[in-house]
């Protein structure tokens, strides 16, 4: 990873913004600029001097794996010996991540600052750069996709009416670490019957009915990268309204991947899968938006929804999962990740989107 070219973007913006100093407190933002994946950690950048900031727990660990910044092991709080490092640089503007930052740290952090020095906050400034994925940035969410859908094998050996959904759930994630997974990158949807039209029905102790649809969400966590995956197939038989629903989400789902392009605004995008679910008297119930970037989160720039206008870039990573969600009947998402290119993009997630009926 290319984490002193990083660090130079940031330093570049931080003059754009005129910020003398910036304190880095989001991890991922961290773990992006210089490698560190600890979870107790503060970057402090000011002109060309970088510093992390931890405690003893990661003293070994923060050596190896930090890049491009002197590594400093704090005998306090991480950002109360980031402020005092600050004062050698005399900052007068220090820029801080006001989406990540507590009223309560900023106030603290105000008091700790050189008297002269006073707080900016900036918005998505790290986040910007990691919008477009470096090629080793694509190949380790590949590796997490793909790992992430052969999950779906687990869950489809076990998956019959009456076994509850927590035990679906928990088939995905034993087999997720046992193929090497670091973790799951968000708690696993498992979603059957009427509770499928939940978007967000996490695993419950309800069980699997006899006729319906089980909606499963899931992704891994695998060197640092998420994958993102929505699969939807029904149990017993099947009514032709069901079949008709499944394969209106399959259409949009297609439209939109296939309106993915460099230099797209991602507001084309979601309009591209909303139209083909309005033709099928369905738009009603889409009720989120069509998918979202991810990389070192599950969930990053750009948000691909109504009414935004963030143009695409090739080597962007999103998400297309457009759904339907029919209350008292049930719901069906579909969801792969894509890279975009120039020309269009590539469909990373490997896994049949073919009706399963079990």
């Amino acid at each position: 990873m290319d984490y002193l070219g990083r660090q130079q973007k940031t330093l570049e913006l931080m003059r754009r913004e005129k910020v003398d100093a910036l304190l880095v407190t989001h991890l991922p933002n961290v773990c992006y600029l210089c490698g560190f994946t600890g979870s107790a950690a503060v970057l402090a950048i000011a002109g060309r001097r970088i510093a992390l900031f931890t405690d003893g727990r990661y003293t070994a660990q923060a050596r190896e794996e930090t890049r491009g910044a002197k590594v400093v092991i704090a005998k306090g709080p991480a950002l109360t010996a980031a402020a005092k490092w600050l004062e050698k640089s005399r900052p007068k503007v220090v820029g801080v991540e006001a989406e990540h930052l507590t009223l309560s740290l900023s106030s603290a952090l105000k008091k700790l600052l050189p008297p002269k020095a006073r707080l900016r906050e900036t918005r998505g400034l790290v986040e910007r750069f990691r919008i477009i994925k470096e090629p080793g940035e694509v190949e380790r969410i590949r590796a997490a996709v793909v790992l992430g859908a052969s999950l779906l094998d687990a869950a489809l050996k076990v998956l019959k009416p009456g076994i509850a959904e927590t035990r679906v759930a928990a088939e995905i994630e034993y087999a997720a670490r046992q193929a090497g997974a670091a973790g799951m990158s968000f708690d696993t949807i498992v979603a059957s019957g009427p509770r499928s039209a939940l978007p967000h029905g996490r695993a419950s102790d309800a069980a699997v009915p006899r006729n319906g649809f089980v909606v499963m969400d899931f992704g891994v966590i695998l060197a640092g990268y998420c994958s993102d995956m929505t699969r939807t197939v029904h149990v017993g038989r099947m009514p032709r309204q069901q079949r008709q629903m499944y394969e209106a989400v399959r259409e949009a789902q297609q439209a939109g991947i296939d309106a993915v392009r460099a230099g797209v605004d991602v507001g084309r995008v979601d309009a591209a899968a909303r139209k083909v679910l309005a033709r099928a008297g369905l738009g009603k119930y889409f009720t989120h938006s069509t998918g979202h970037g991810l990389g070192l989160e599950i969930h990053e720039l750009p948000r691909v929804a109504r009414g935004v206008a963030d143009v695409l870039e090739a080597g962007t990573v999103i998400t297309i999962e457009p759904g339907v969600y029919v209350p008292g009947v049930g719901g069906v998402r579909i969801e792969d990740v894509v890279v975009v290119t120039e020309g269009g993009c590539e469909v990373l997630t490997p896994a049949s989107k073919e009706l399963v009926v079990l």
